[in-house]
């Protein structure tokens, strides 16, 4: 960890991973391109919306660089995320440990990074934790599958500033 800023938060870097299934596996599901027609198995993603209504939208974010001061979770549903444009981005996120208890919050050491290849989308469990997409320079759009209320009613977010005074420099 570096030391801290005149703020009081120091930064640490964290390593990039890429993304394999095999890795992603205790936060979500990747999801590859298949051939069509191909039958509904373990490689698709496992939705789960519960009662709500599933929300399909293009959501446009500024970039914000590669550093993470908080991280969030959806306890009530799953949620999946892809790249409109096919550039790769980078996702920060913890398992979802304590889903039935509202203040848990991850460790600070149980926080990864993948990197997120243009042509893959990801699918997160109920309650993972995730920073993110993440990439540097201009804005960008990505596909976002989610409930309707999601983000008033369902959004839970951990800060790491406050919490451990420390932020995550994502680097490769």
């Amino acid at each position: 960890m570096s030391d801290p800023s005149p703020g009081g938060v120091a930064t640490r870097d964290l390593r990039i991973e890429p993304l394999t299934p095999e890795a992603f596996a205790p936060f979500g599901t990747v999801i590859a391109a298949g051939a069509d027609g191909t039958p509904f198995g373990p490689q698709d993603a496992q939705l789960e919306f519960g009662t709500g209504t599933p929300r399909f939208y293009i959501m446009r974010i500024p970039g914000r660089g590669l550093t993470v001061s908080g991280i969030t979770r959806h306890r009530a549903c799953t949620q999946t995320l892809a790249s409109v444009g096919g550039l790769p981005w980078v996702l920060a996120v913890a398992p979802p440990e304590g889903l039935d208890d509202p203040s848990a919050e991850p460790a600070l050491d149980a926080i990864r990074a993948f990197a997120i290849p243009g042509d893959l989308a990801v699918m997160l469990y109920r309650g993972s934790w995730h920073a993110g997409p993440l990439f540097e320079g201009a804005e960008r759009s990505f596909f976002n599958l989610e409930l309707a209320d999601t983000n008033t009613a369902d959004h839970q977010t951990c800060h790491l500033n406050r919490r451990d005074a420390a932020a995550l420099r994502l680097v490769a």
